[in-house]
């Protein structure tokens, strides 16, 4: 997959982890968009990414992905790669009292997973007429390895992990010319991962470039940083990974 000259489109772009994919796709001569639901935090990213492009909106509420999409497909028709980056944590055990897991994890569902299958299906013609096209799902590590302060989120990118894998294989059994990446972090250093200890975390600037090597390399499942460590440990002990993440 080439990783210049390409449009791209990232939601959740206009911080962390997205902020650096825009940045370094933007340098390597791509035209590139954000996506958010803050109109602020996005024209101050874009102060910072020359010749970027923001379109503000919530890819958790359906009538917000029906105009990015509409306007996706008339301003930026030449879009072949979408990066899914758009994410919801919520910090807490099961065990806490008044936990309200079931809201919480209805929000994590909807943005982490729900939100990523309705925007991907609703821009994969696009994607598949313009050809050598991408999509790039971020996931986590605890997609594969829970954790029991991030109970619910873990199981929403269980649930993208299985997604991404199920989309990657469809489309390659029908000969479409897309290709379907999954992006692991471990903990990242952002304002996302915060109340986590996020400032221990990995650079969100290597996990950029993790994503870029990958395409480059036709890498589909990319595990940067330590999650290649805890995945080599999960395949030959689930139980020792999850201890090992949990301690």
């Amino acid at each position: 997959m080439k990783t210049s000259k390409n449009t791209i489109l990232i939601t959740g772009g206009g911080s962390g982890i997205g902020f650096e994919m825009a940045k370094l796709f933007s340098a390597n001569g791509n035209k590139v968009i954000i996506t958010g639901r803050s109109k602020e935090r996005l024209e101050q990213a874009i102060s910072k990414l020359p010749g970027a492009n923001y379109i503000q909106a919530d890819v958790t509420k359906a009538e917000d992905v029906d105009r990015l999409v509409q306007t996706i497909n008339i301003h930026f028709s030449s879009l072949n790669i979408l990066i899914n980056n758009a994410g919801n944590a919520q910090y807490y055990r099961l065990t806490d009292e008044n936990a309200n897991a079931f809201d919480k994890a209805q929000e994590e569902i909807t943005t982490n997973y729900l939100s990523t299958i309705r925007l991907t299906e609703k821009l994969l013609a696009l994607l598949q007429k313009n050809g050598s096209a991408a999509i790039a799902n971020v996931s986590s590590i605890v997609g594969f390895v829970p954790t029991t302060h991030l109970p619910t989120y873990s199981a929403s990118k269980a649930a993208l992990h299985s997604y991404t894998r199920v989309l990657r294989h469809t489309l390659e059994r029908d000969n479409q010319d897309v290709k379907v990446f999954e992006l692991m972090p471990p903990l990242v250093n952002t304002e996302f991962s915060k109340a986590i200890g996020g400032e221990n975390g990995m650079d969100p600037k290597d996990v950029a470039l993790a994503l870029a090597n990958g395409f480059e390399q036709g890498i589909f499942e990319i595990r940067p940083g330590i999650t290649e460590e805890l995945y080599t440990l999960y395949l030959s002990s689930p139980e020792a990974a999850l201890a090992a993440l949990n301690n």
